[in-house]
């Protein structure tokens, strides 16, 4: 039975061993693909987070261009109402001027507008009450001045405008009114304005 036993020691053995074997190359292939899988998650982990940066990045640069944008449009409409508000001082101021200025400046308005000399001059209801009569003198004798006819008078009815005058001769009218000269001077001097205003 010794012999018996022995053989059956050694297969045990012997199996022990090949278990063993087993289990250890099991144990090596277990820890290769775990650290297979550990690489791939560890890059796979890397790619996410720098995606997930780039991504974020893209968003800053995105909100940092919008936000640069909507500030060059504020700073935009700040500038343009800047500029406007300029044009309507410059109306305001004219409308006020004192009154021996301002009856120089409607006649001379009177008088560069005047084809034939004798028409009318329509102003609003403030300026005809206020400088009417001295402003129609002023324009004729600037026209006398230069030679031509100066038969200029004041139209019967009053305009609707804030200052100046327009002229008219039946159914002709140059418009000679604040309103429009300071607007045809925005369209020229707009540009000029803003870079005295924001240089």
């Amino acid at each position: 039975m010794k012999g018996t036993e022995k053989i059956i020691a050694h297969i045990q053995a012997d199996a022990k061993a090949q278990a063993d074997a087993i289990l250890a190359q099991a144990e090596k292939q277990c820890a290769e693909i775990r650290a297979g899988y550990e690489k791939k998650a560890g890059d796979l982990y890397a790619e996410k987070i720098r995606a997930g940066v780039k991504a974020c990045q893209d968003k800053v640069d995105s909100m940092d261009r919008i936000a640069r944008m909507e500030g060059r449009k504020d700073v935009l409409a700040l500038k343009q109402e800047m500029v406007s508000q300029s044009f309507d001082k410059a109306r305001e101021l004219i409308v006020h001027l004192p009154a021996e200025q301002y009856i120089l400046f409607l006649a001379k308005l009177a008088a560069q507008a005047a084809v034939t000399g004798d028409e009318e001059l329509l102003l609003n209801a403030r300026d005809k009450a206020a400088v009417g009569p001295q402003v129609c003198q002023a324009a004729n004798e600037l026209l006398a001045a230069a030679g031509k006819p100066a038969g200029l008078r004041l139209a019967a009815g009053e305009g609707e405008f804030e200052g100046g005058l327009i002229l008219r001769r039946g159914s002709i009218e140059v418009n000679c009114t604040i309103e429009l000269l300071v607007e045809l001077c925005r369209g020229e001097m707009s540009a000029q304005l803003a870079g005295v205003l924001f240089e």
